[in-house]
């Protein structure tokens, strides 16, 4: 999921690189491996925003379903059931009638396989550069499948019990799981074909002006001319692969940027969302209660646990 980060000045870092795939955080540094539990409700909307990396992505459902977008192809995953993203897919998780969905998310780089070149050739990269494989969907009721969601429950308890070595454990269960995704593949059995057309990467490239520019006064003719496209198609693409419209996209965004500006500093709520690119404090709040069903003054008492009077007139 994309995330946004604050320097000593207050002011935000996004995790995104130039091209916007999203720089991961790492639980520990040098161990290129993510492991979390999450809530669709701790989300805007119900909706993470759209994003890609290098790192593959392992997903499960716990409680609920959720819908899952991969290069503008809408998924349902099923409670118990889960999937493994390709790496450098565009990607992101939604709710369904906004409902709630817990889940496990779980990011392992393939540089951890790589110590051994030839395993690394052998058994990982005609998986990852295959462009037709973008996603397994992981079918709880499938042996070979079932063993893949046990082991990611698995790989989250360990890091949860967080004793001496647990890394290495969940290394471990990582080839394991590999071995049966690499069994699958050879027998002819991948996933989901569909190779990055050229409406994936103009996507990508709008996706990224908007992380780079949201601060700044956009359009739709701006974001278009982003991509190389006209605002009609320029629309179409965005319905095509976030279904929504792109200054939908955009607001969502701010939001999500002004969200952190909230939690993690004391600038009062005209600043932040001024610095969010929004010209006007009543649109800003419309729109922010509406994602996230409080005002941001709500919202900032809520996190921050602050009382009336300790911060700013407006906040």
């Amino acid at each position: 999921m994309v995330r946004t980060m604050l320097n000593n000045d207050g002011k935000i870092n996004v995790d995104v690189m130039q091209d916007a795939s999203e720089i991961v955080r790492y639980d520990e540094t040098g161990i290129p491996l993510y492991i979390q539990t999450g809530e669709l409700s701790r989300y805007p909307d119900r909706k993470a925003l759209c994003h890609w990396h290098d790192d593959l992505e392992f997903i499960k459902i716990i409680d609920g379903e959720m819908n899952y977008y991969i290069n503008g192809k809408n998924l349902v995953l099923k409670e118990h059931d889960g999937i493994m993203v390709n790496t450098r897919q565009m990607h992101y998780g939604s709710s369904i009638d906004q409902k709630d969905c817990s889940f496990l998310c779980i990011l392992v780089h393939p540089a951890l396989f790589s110590s051994n070149r030839l395993i690394f050739r052998k058994y990982l990269l005609p998986i990852l550069e295959d462009r037709e494989t973008e996603y397994v969907y992981l079918d709880s009721g499938c042996p070979g499948h079932a063993f893949i969601l046990d082991s990611l429950t698995e790989m989250t308890e360990l890091k949860r019990q967080g004793e001496y070595g647990y890394e290495l454990e969940i290394i471990g269960l990582f080839y394991r799981v590999w071995k049966s995704l690499a069994r699958q593949f050879q027998a002819g059995n991948p996933a989901a074909p569909g190779s990055e057309d050229m409406d994936t990467k103009v996507q990508k490239d709008m996706v990224s002006f908007i992380y780079q520019h949201y601060t700044e006064r956009l359009t739709l003719s701006a974001i278009a001319a982003s991509g190389g496209v006209c605002r009609s198609k320029c629309c179409q693409i965005f319905r095509k692969y976030l279904c929504q419209s792109p200054i939908d996209f955009l607001n969502s965004y701010r939001l999500e940027v002004s969200s952190h500006l909230l939690k993690k500093t004391d600038r009062s709520i005209t600043q932040i969302a001024t610095e969010c690119g929004f010209n006007h404090l009543s649109y800003y709040s419309e729109l922010f209660t509406r994602h996230y069903g409080c005002t941001p003054r709500q919202f900032r008492r809520q996190f921050r646990g602050q009382l009336p009077g300790r911060l700013p007139a407006d906040s």
